[in-house]
């Protein structure tokens, strides 16, 4: 038995639609499925009228449903009870691995002067978008701090979220000062990229894959950009790894500004255009699920956004504040 399922099963019966259900749990729909199938075998009566449209619910599954929402406030009552006091005031923490390093140790900070007793406790990143959502609806983290861009839109209903911009940053392609092409011959980094448009020869390419956030972006982007020709020769889904690997060299690269302001200082990198089109606006944004509403989360919240009109760092200010409530106020 897991939780998740019992989440599954009330959403189903707030809904009667198995498309809309699988859309607010943030999965697809035969995942959404087979998670409802499995919680009838383990039951072992069926629940969900197959075939009937809207769903409906069969006399076990209208027995069973006050059981699942008694069962689901009650799990996380006890958790919350249950937390030691040392835990008190700790939140716990979804967010991009990149954030951790460059956004999260001055914004903590910033939040600290105004609640000096705020903790957090990381879970690890997931490796995908979807994958670290799934924490946040599946309450494993209260909140989940992500980038985003209009070229990769998350899939969250609002009338189930709530979300708050914190900050801003830049994806921008970097390359070390002398770059290899191939084995035996070298070039200058420094506009690599404008020169290669215009030469049209490929250049190595550090990918972040396809499943990651800045994966999918720049995917969106190399896909307006067809006369870009790249060969992928090293791929990491963390930042901070293609950082190490793009100052040896190795390839040209889209890194967070906060991440290489630096080595872009001391010419450790260099920007690969002089072209902004090659640019990725980004914005911090702080998610949290509308039905945790334990003190500790409301309290970070709050504090959160009073903290959100206040710079935290020369090249990564914080944002004004943009709080979008599920009503749209």
């Amino acid at each position: 038995m897991e939780l998740k399922w019992l989440e599954d099963f009330v959403t189903l019966a707030d809904t009667s639609s198995f498309s809309r259900s699988a859309e607010l749990r943030n999965v697809s729909q035969p995942a959404f499925s087979r998670r409802i199938k499995q919680l009838e075998v383990w039951l072992g009566a069926a629940l969900i009228k197959r075939g009937a449209v809207p769903a409906e619910l069969t006399p076990a599954g209208r027995s069973f449903l006050p059981v699942a929402q008694d069962t689901i406030r009650a799990l996380y009552a006890a958790r919350e009870t249950l937390q030691p006091a040392s835990d008190a005031g700790m939140v716990r923490f979804a967010a991009l691995h990149t954030l951790t390093v460059t956004f999260i140790p001055n914004w903590l900070q910033a939040l600290e002067k105004t609640a000096p007793d705020t903790r957090l406790c990381f879970i690890p990143d997931r490796g995908g978008i979807e994958a670290n959502l799934a924490a946040l609806v599946d309450g494993e983290a209260d909140f989940f701090l992500t980038y985003t861009n209009p070229r990769v839109p998350l899939h969250l209903d609002r009338e189930h979220f709530d979300f708050l911009s914190v900050g801003r940053d830049r994806l921008l392609p970097v390359a070390a000062p002398m770059l290899r092409l191939d084995r035996d011959r070298w070039t200058a980094g420094e506009n690599i990229l404008d020169k290669a448009l215009a030469e049209h020869f490929t250049l190595p390419y550090l990918s972040y894959g396809y499943s990651s956030f800045f994966g999918v972006a720049l995917g969106k982007l190399f896909s307006q950009h067809p006369s870009f020709r790249r060969r992928a020769v090293h791929e990491n889904a963390i930042s901070a790894g293609l950082k190490t690997m793009t100052c040896t060299g190795a390839g040209i690269c889209w890194l967070p500004e906060s991440l290489v302001e630096e080595e872009l200082r001391t010419g450790k990198l260099v920007s690969a255009t002089s072209s902004s089109d090659w640019t990725l606006d980004l914005e911090i944004v702080l998610y949290r699920h509308v039905g945790n509403q334990t003190r500790n989360v409301n309290a970070f919240w709050n504090n959160a956004r009073q903290v959100s009109g206040t710079a935290v760092g020369q090249k990564l200010p914080v944002a004004e504040t943009v709080m979008q409530m599920a009503s749209g106020e």
